[in-house]
């Protein structure tokens, strides 16, 4: 197989370095450190002429429509996150090296690119299930917060540091203060080490391109609705099984695998034509960074280690960041609904971020649908 440069490859297919990295992600585009500068990374010939080809090609407005909906094409232009080469970047940072040392509120302040300050806010009702008050929270905050169309950036970045805020309040029953991560350190009964791996997690899954919930997000944001309604389109779409509630499925399984063994749940699942939750990533055909990086901050159970090793020896698959932070809340016998908080406060940045971004465009979202149903009657009666 050949292999071309960056540059190259771009000049072939008349696109910008991002959409080059963009077809990487996607699995279009094959690509591999280049042997003689590993800083830098080749890209296969055959790859991008066929890229050439199918670009060269007619096709309807339809079909590019239709390709993008579902890990396709990109859909709008974005300054806050991409995904190349298997890394993870908000605004052109490591996403691996910033949650070295930041805190959530430093990488917030990176990602919307203003300072981290929020106003004062109410104390919370403790009472109900946790995930219930995060909804609440977000839903009385959505049902009076003014509008975002046409205020000012800077007031807006107080906005949004103030929903976050709010959710957190809601995740721990009390207005506190000091480091977010801390805070729910607390809430859940960790210790230091505990806490910070919270703080890692969170920056870890601070925003992820325009993953469903981002993209509802920025969907409520192009209407001109207040940045807390923003945010609660976006929990309401994380909720679903597939995306936020995804860790409650990978508990299942490691319940599944403790029953049977790992060999055995894995292989079960395989049999039955089951994807193996946890597993695979289309945008880390090589593997998660993510999940890499938590799962190796803590020591996990026996369960969690030999259902990797099974997996990977029974389907070739390596864990994504759903099974890390499965991994996490079975190491400190949390629940599901925290391991959807967790996951919740920190998406919520990048719900604000790109809601933040879609305002500013000062255009609205709204596709077309293509009709497949019955057209009406529309002969003439004499």
């Amino acid at each position: 197989m050949a292999w071309i440069s960056s540059g190259e490859a771009v000049r072939m297919l008349g696109v910008q370095p991002q959409t080059l990295y963009a077809y990487v992600s996607r699995g279009r585009l094959e690509a591999r450190p280049d042997p003689d500068d590993p800083r830098r990374s080749l890209y296969s010939a055959e790859d991008v002429e066929r890229l050439v080809t199918r670009k060269s090609g007619p096709k309807r407005a339809a079909e590019i429509a239709r390709a993008s909906i579902a890990w396709g094409e990109p859909v709008l232009s974005s300054a806050l996150t991409v995904i190349a080469d298997g890394r993870l970047c908000y605004r052109g940072v490591d996403a691996i090296t910033l949650s070295d040392t930041a805190t959530l509120e430093e990488a917030a302040a990176l990602f919307w690119a203003a300072p981290y300050a929020p106003r004062a806010t109410i104390a919370p009702a403790a009472d109900g299930p946790l995930k219930a008050r995060l909804f609440l929270a977000l839903a009385a905050r959505a049902g009076t917060d003014p509008h975002a169309r046409g205020r000012a950036p800077g007031v807006l970045a107080v906005d949004a540091a103030t929903v976050l805020e709010t959710l957190v309040d809601a995740a721990t029953g009390e207005t506190g203060s000091g480091p977010i991560h801390e805070r729910l350190g607390k809430a859940w009964g960790l210790d230091s080490d505990g806490a910070d791996l919270i703080r890692r997690a969170l920056v870890l899954l601070m925003d992820h391109e325009l993953n469903a919930s981002t993209f509802s997000a920025r969907v409520a944001a192009s209407t001109g609705a207040s940045l807390a309604a923003c945010a609660l389109a976006g929990l309401s779409t994380l909720s679903g099984p597939l995306h936020g509630g995804a860790a409650a499925g990978v508990l299942a399984f490691l319940d599944e695998a403790r029953s049977r063994g790992a060999e055995g749940a894995v292989r079960a699942r395989l049999d039955e034509g089951r994807a193996l939750p946890g597993f695979g990533h289309p945008l880390y055909p090589r593997g998660d960074p993510r999940a890499k990086e938590l799962l190796s901050r803590f020591q996990p159970t026996g369960t969690i280690s030999a259902v990797e090793a099974a997996a990977a020896q029974e389907a070739g698959q390596v864990a994504n960041v759903d099974y890390a932070i499965a991994a996490m809340m079975q190491r400190f016998a949390l629940s599901a609904d925290v391991a959807f908080t967790l996951f919740a406060i920190g998406r919520c940045i990048g719900w604000l971020g790109h809601a933040m971004e879609q305002i500013e465009t000062g255009t609205l979202i709204r596709p077309r649908a293509r009709y497949g149903g019955p057209m009406p009657d529309t002969a003439r009666t004499a």
